[in-house]
């Protein structure tokens, strides 16, 4: 019974750091996406709206 739940937390552990890896894609594809567009879209007197 012992290793049937280690395997079972095992396999939930890593379903949940999947879950989380997959979700901190899509945040850093939105983050170089709002990069790209201040990129471009730059203030007059060229001057950018964040301080990278």
């Amino acid at each position: 019974m012992g290793p049937l739940l280690l395997v079972l937390l095992l396999a939930l552990i890593l379903g949940g750091v999947g879950f989380a890896v997959h979700l901190l894609w899509w945040v850093a594809l939105i983050v170089l996406v709002v990069w790209v567009v201040g990129f471009f879209a730059r203030g007059s007197g060229g001057g950018r709206w964040y301080r990278w």
